[in-house]
């Protein structure tokens, strides 16, 4: 009874992961009753629906043994939005589009409304109180409801939990309810086949979020796995196996954890490779977690889409977010961006949003008169500007399309960044993001003259800044400021031998050059950005403000401060398995894709004793990098 109870019993410090042994006896079990399901008859419309109730309800139980009770949000949220939406097609068909539009808000209050109760009430009670200077503490209205419905009174009512994935299924119920509205795709006729399609286990809980349209075709396609496409599922597994528990928790574990709890232990350069270490890190984490859920659904016939294309390969930031989380960038582009204007207007919802962030960002920092009066400024430029264009201009100039992207891309990723977690911390990566999009944007639009003329001002201005002031965060950023420097001086004289020449014998290698120049800084840019992102991982809400910051702070003042340089040959020695791990970690990355394709295919075309004993070997390795405390998976948080 109590190894019955172990099995079915709902046990918060044991959730089941997929680098645990009991996962994959949980998923053997589950796929040995999937194949007799579809055993000769895999094509039948019975069977389809069979197969469909079937993983509905096994994904249900995966959820509660993940996350309890809060398995009756999934659930709510499914049946709500399954019924909102058929009632959006039916008024839709009797021309009702008002009706319809109401109800498509209806829906999206009700499912952000969830979301923002449980996982920004921390913040947007701290955020109340620092404002206005009240003591409001926050109160689980559904615990209470709990309590009086139970004998025991056994819920918490203050403090709120977060429910594990709710932002991947909330995000993956109004897209279903939007494309209904839309037109994209007419409703799921079956409330069972509409809870598969939001629950399905493999990216339940970290994604990819799938959006409606690509997956609820497949409810209704036979099923078919190829020998091709079994081989791929079992590469797919074991490399995100392999990048979860030998990279990901390696590094993790044996640096990145120890010096963000505590940075002020650390010297400025055991600081400053812990947090490149961590961009290898939350991208071996997630796209591992990613890769197993598609190589797990490839098994049972469906296909993820793809989330990650070596995103360090990328050359500037728009890249980057083009390679890096591909789902929830699809995603913010479709239900976000492009409702904003994209790069065809701005209209109310770009201004609310930047008003408010100027606002709030003003009322907490109290610097009124720094952030509202350039913000009142721009605000006309932008308006006066959108105003002469939309009268002058026939069709939009390429200078009308690069303000209105860049104006709602920074918002798309202020909210990105909000979408993280609830803290400030994550706002403020989501804006430099931004930020850093907008100023390569304008860059690329520049000449070189005025490229040079631009670098050089502001590296003097910040090399002055940090001799005046003498603070750490300025000297960073006129280390950096002067390394682009050297680089632009020499792309730009580079630039005016050869501007004139007819015949470059040099190019090819100049290119080459020229790319791992700008991959470079783009992974510089976005690594830094990550000291933000980190600071506000795994913390408790109620005081993950205050530790992010002064987390991210002791870290800047460490990596600009003064270094002894005396320590280095030291960590390197000390650390020697991490840093190689780290280097290996990065070549692999960088190796490629074709090259990639190739083993990739190769490990599918195996025959079935070689890939065998191949997946044996790659467990026994795998299992000598399995720590004893096994580490969640980062976007378990979100």
């Amino acid at each position: 009874m109590e190894f019955l109870h172990h099995i079915f019993a709902f046990d918060a410090d044991s959730p089941l992961l997929f680098t645990q042994f009991y996962f994959w006896a949980f998923f053997a079990l589950v796929y040995a009753l999937f194949a007799l399901i579809m055993f000769n008859d895999g094509r039948s419309d019975s069977r389809l629906h069979m197969r469909n109730v079937y993983l509905l309800f096994v994904s249900w139980f995966f959820y509660y043994k993940t996350s309890g009770l809060f398995l009756l949000i999934l659930a709510f949220v499914t049946l709500s939005d399954w019924i909102i939406a058929g009632r959006i097609h039916s008024v839709i068909s009797k021309n009702k589009s008002h009706i319809a539009k109401i109800l498509l808000a209806l829906s999206v209050t009700i499912d952000l409304g969830l979301l923002a109760y449980f996982k920004y009430a921390y913040f947007f009670t701290n955020m109340l109180n620092d404002l206005f200077g009240t003591d409001f503490r926050v109160f689980d209205i559904f615990a209470y409801i709990g309590n009086g419905m139970s004998t025991n009174g056994r819920f918490a009512v203050d403090q709120i939990i977060l429910p594990v994935g709710i932002s991947f299924y909330m995000f993956q119920v109004i897209s279903y309810t939007a494309d209904v509205f839309h037109g994209r795709i007419k409703p799921v006729r079956n409330i069972l086949d509409f809870g598969f399609y939001v629950s399905f286990f493999p990216q339940l809980v970290a994604g990819p979020i799938v959006r409606a349209e690509e997956f609820i075709p497949q409810l209704y396609k036979p099923f078919n796995l190829s020998r091709r496409y079994f081989g791929l599922a079992v590469f797919w597994i074991l490399n995100g196996l392999a990048k979860k528990i030998i990279l990901s928790d390696y590094l993790a574990v044996n640096l990145i954890d120890r010096v963000f709890d505590n940075p002020l232990l650390f010297s400025g350069f055991e600081n400053l490779f812990a947090l490149f270490a961590y961009s290898l890190q939350v991208y071996a984490d997630f796209s591992g977690y990613t890769d197993i859920a598609i190589g797990v659904a490839l098994l049972m016939g469906f296909y993820l889409p793809r989330n990650f294309d070596s995103p360090y390969k990328s050359q500037n930031p728009q890249e980057f977010w083009r390679r890096w989380h591909q789902s929830l960038g699809r995603w913010l582009k479709t239900y976000l961006y492009i409702p904003l204007g994209g790069n065809r207007r701005i209209g109310f919802g770009t201004y609310f949003w930047l008003t408010l962030i100027a606002v709030v960002s003003s009322a907490l920092t109290g610097w009124w008169l720094w952030i509202m009066v350039p913000y009142a400024a721009l605000m006309i430029i932008v308006g006066a500007y959108h105003n002469w264009a939309t009268h002058c201009e026939k069709e939009l100039s390429s200078r009308s399309k690069l303000l209105y992207a860049n104006l709602n891309s920074f918002i798309t990723q202020v909210l990105g960044g909000l979408w993280h977690g609830a803290s400030w911390n994550f706002i403020i990566w989501g804006g430099i993001n931004g930020i850093g999009m907008i100023v390569n944007k304008i860059w690329r639009e520049m000449n070189w003259h005025a490229r040079m003329g631009l670098m050089t001002l502001t590296t003097v201005a910040l090399c002055a800044a940090d001799y005046t002031w003498n603070q750490p965060a300025l000297r960073l950023f006129a280390v950096w400021a002067l390394i682009i420097w050297i680089g632009t001086a020499i792309r730009y004289v580079y630039w005016l031998i050869t501007k004139d020449s007819t015949v470059n014998v040099l190019s090819p290698f100049t290119s080459r050059l020229s790319q791992a120049w700008a991959i470079l800084q783009t992974f510089v840019f976005i690594t830094f950005t990550r000291l933000f992102f980190r600071s506000s991982s795994n913390l408790d809400p109620e005081s993950a403000n205050k530790v992010a910051w002064a987390t991210a702070k002791n870290m800047v003042n460490q990596i600009g401060g003064a270094w002894n340089n005396a320590i280095i040959p030291d960590f390197l020695y000390e650390y020697r398995w991490v840093v190689a791990m780290f280097v290996m970690g990065m070549l692999i990355h960088w190796l490629p894709t074709n090259f990639k394709r190739r083993y990739r295919l190769w490990f599918a075309a195996m025959p079935l004793w070689l890939m065998v004993l191949a997946v044996c070997a790659a467990i026994l390795v795998i299992y000598q990098f399995v720590t004893a405390d096994m580490q969640p998976f980062i976007y378990f948080q979100f």
